[in-house]
């Protein structure tokens, strides 16, 4: 299978990679290289994997306090018990 590249650098990917693939018109996709390879996925979601946490920790407001909060606990790990 293959597809021809257009004067702008555009590529058309073939109806059964579309398919196979669960791509429609206006999705995004990604050009990885694995291997030496180029392989083209569907867009991974570009969410931070702490959006989870956020309100975990009412009592901090601000940057500064998370900082403090945080020298604390390195400080009470390099105390001796």
């Amino acid at each position: 299978m293959s597809s021809k590249i257009s004067s702008k650098g555009q590529v058309t990917i073939p109806q059964r990679v579309r398919i196979k693939l669960g791509l429609r018109a206006g999705d995004r996709v990604e050009f990885v290289e694995e291997n030496g390879r180029i392989v083209v996925k569907p867009e991974r979601e570009r969410t931070n994997v702490f959006d989870k946490y956020i309100g975990a920790f009412p009592h901090l407001k601000t940057r500064e306090e998370i900082q403090d909060w945080i020298q604390e606990i390195r400080e009470d790990d390099r105390t001796p018990e």
